[in-house]
């Protein structure tokens, strides 16, 4: 399928920044099966620094910002080919040890209640992909999908703990549970194409589990499937943290106010 993306992000400020620099993860992950057929990424009111690939193998721009106006706008636009692997992504590869992903982060650090979580799964005799749906089953029925009521810093315990989240706490509880049971995970964002629908709310977030035999597996919670051919993957972390679309800092009392539009559709 091949699937054409229109990403803008605005952000406002009500006087110019006096300096920063953001770290951007936009450009999707061109590999067998999910081919970057064009790609642009375009920056007004920042300045692109350099460009470079991270130890998960995301693309990231470097951009810096110091008193050029009161508006930052980054737009990213392009088309990318992807088939259904059944949420297969392949092989390990990449600067990162495999062994890494087992580490936990502040954001999947197991405590009690995924503790509590992982006590109702069958044991490892009945197979490792679907003891790992039966997670996603045991993960959707935990933590209810409620917008609005987390954000990027609430963590597992805490998404388990108050029983709701959206896309990225069911990825990190997911994450969290899945490396307790050994397997090293890992946190994946990108866009979804919505079938009844061209706009997008935001982007979507899923997780994937290194499987032996076939690698790393998706595993998108919020919908209980695998990702397949209408799933973009665009960056990979241990943590939204480091697959976050936009990072960095800025300095200055300027407020700042967020805008952003997604169109995802089939071409």
């Amino acid at each position: 399928m091949r699937l054409r993306i229109l990403h803008t992000t605005r952000y406002r400020y009500d006087t110019p920044v006096e300096y920063g620099l953001m770290q951007l993860r936009k450009t999707p992950k061109d590999r067998p099966r999910h081919r970057v057929l064009n790609w642009r990424l375009t920056v007004e009111g920042g300045r692109l620094e350099t460009e470079f690939t991270d130890q998960h193998a995301n693309h990231v721009h470097l951009i810096s910002l110091g008193s050029v106006g009161d508006d930052l706008v980054i737009t990213c636009e392009g088309e990318v080919e992807v088939e259904d692997t059944a949420g297969v992504t392949g092989p390990h590869s990449g600067y990162a040890p495999l062994w890494l992903f087992l580490r936990p982060t502040p954001l999947t650090r197991p405590g009690p209640h995924v503790r509590k979580l992982i006590k109702g799964l069958p044991d490892a005799s009945i197979g490792d992909i679907p003891r790992l749906h039966e997670l996603v089953a045991l993960v959707r029925g935990a933590v209810s999908y409620e917008p609005g009521r987390t954000d990027t810093a609430t963590r597992a315990e805490d998404a388990l703990e108050a029983g709701h989240g959206v896309c990225q706490d069911h990825a990190h509880v997911f994450i969290t549970a899945a490396r307790l049971l050994g397997y090293p995970a890992r946190y994946a964002g990108g866009y979804l194409m919505m079938n009844d629908r061209v706009e997008q709310d935001a982007g979507h977030a899923w997780a994937e589990v290194h499987v032996e035999g076939l690698g790393w597996v998706g595993f998108d919670i919020s919908n209980a499937i695998s990702p397949d051919e209408r799933y973009v993957r665009v960056a990979t972390g241990l943590d939204y943290t480091e697959a976050a679309p936009v990072s960095g800092v800025r300095f200055g009392a300027a407020a700042e106010s967020l805008d952003v539009s997604i169109e995802v559709q089939q071409q």
